[in-house]
């Protein structure tokens, strides 16, 4: 029996029932949140992974609050059911399509939260993200990327904090290949030597959303990389647009986490913009599932459902540890433009830097 809920409507894109996604285990399907005070503060994130060919779907939720990361992990079983957007305690709804969406964490180990994503305009779609590695495709997937505002209110122990006015963040869906679930322990052949840089930086201003992401190899050759300037309220397709913009990264001694980051959007019959990153705090992106020992994306748990909290201090990282690799830094931006005045405002400045990396001179 593979015929499920999402069967009975209107998108099926392969001739076979939506429980099959072509051939690939490493399929998968995403929803990713974060969110943000006005100053940064508050921070919070999501994660809620499909699975259809491992048959497993996983979520997360993660605030910082008093030095402390605290997170929600919960997995299941999938039965094949893709249309069931509940994993244990966390649920998505998605309440206008491309617009309005919900996320609740009911009660669960003194961690609770309800809160609604409401778009600031019509997403943007990325480059599709194709990478092999010698034959092997590595990664082949599309992501809809897209800032907006929220409310809500999120508890720990006991201390419920509604969202400030003014609260905003990004949410993202992409689906595809990547590498999920167990390891592969099949090796290449012959082995080559593996390199991955990682940059993406969605940006929250007072009236637009600035997006910048990189995807580099190891010489420092981008083989994925866009930004877009996109106005509040804007339609799909809308914003101004370049693979021509440049992030100049400053790395704290001995890490592969930036100090600061100058982003150059060159932008058609108008000067350049130049945005300046100022990091203020550090996510890690483990309390969300990605690169977590045990609980990684789209690893079977060993029973039908399994929910976990856990509390990850953020206070004096180990920042050479590969657990702490993968961070997202809360930043303060300031973007600047020939002959306006300069722009404040609040985002993200993600990092993954695996294997050497010519251009920093990482080994």
């Amino acid at each position: 029996m593979v015929l499920t809920k999402a069967d009975d409507y209107p998108i099926h894109q392969t001739p076979e029932p939506i429980a099959y996604s072509g051939t690939d285990r490493n399929f998968y399907d995403r929803y990713f949140f974060n969110g943000y005070g006005p100053n940064g503060e508050d921070f919070f994130a999501v994660a809620f992974g499909v699975y259809p060919h491992l048959n497993v779907a996983d979520a997360h939720v993660a605030v910082i609050r008093g030095g402390v990361e605290h997170c929600v992990h919960a997995s299941k079983v999938l039965e094949m059911e893709r249309f069931d957007l509940q994993v244990g305690p966390i649920r998505i709804e998605v309440l206008e399509p491309l617009q309005r969406l919900k996320v609740t964490l009911a009660p669960t180990d003194g961690m609770a939260a309800e809160f609604v994503f409401d778009a600031r305009s019509a997403p943007i779609e990325e480059p599709r993200f194709i990478h092999r590695i010698g034959p092997r495709t590595f990664m082949d997937y599309t992501r809809l990327t897209q800032n907006g505002r929220y409310t809500g209110w999120i508890e720990i122990d006991g201390e419920r904090r509604e969202m400030a006015p003014g609260t905003t963040g990004t949410r993202d869906r992409s689906w595809g290949v990547r590498p999920v679930g167990a390891r592969d322990e099949q090796p290449h052949a012959p082995a080559q030597p593996f390199g991955f840089f990682w940059q993406w930086t969605p940006l929250n201003f007072e009236n637009r959303s600035v997006f910048f992401h990189l995807n580099a190899d190891a010489n420092g050759h981008a083989w994925n990389t866009r930004a877009v300037v996109l106005p509040d309220g804007a339609a799909q397709g809308e914003g101004k647009e370049t693979e021509h913009a440049e992030m100049a990264t400053t790395f704290i001694e001995g890490t592969r986490h930036a100090a600061s980051g100058r982003l150059t959007i060159p932008l058609p019959n108008e000067p350049p913009i130049t945005i300046t990153f100022e990091p203020q705090q550090t996510f890690l992106m483990r309390g969300i599932g990605y690169t977590h020992p045990t609980w990684g994306h789209g690893r079977y748990q060993g029973q039908p459902l399994k929910v976990e909290r856990e509390a990850i201090p953020v206070a004096d990282l180990d920042r050479s540890s590969m657990l702490n690799l993968h961070i997202q830094e809360i930043s303060r931006v300031t973007l600047e433009q020939e002959g306006r005045p300069p722009e404040t405002g609040v985002g993200v400045f993600e990092q993954l830097v695996l294997g050497p990396y010519a251009p920093y001179g990482f080994k």
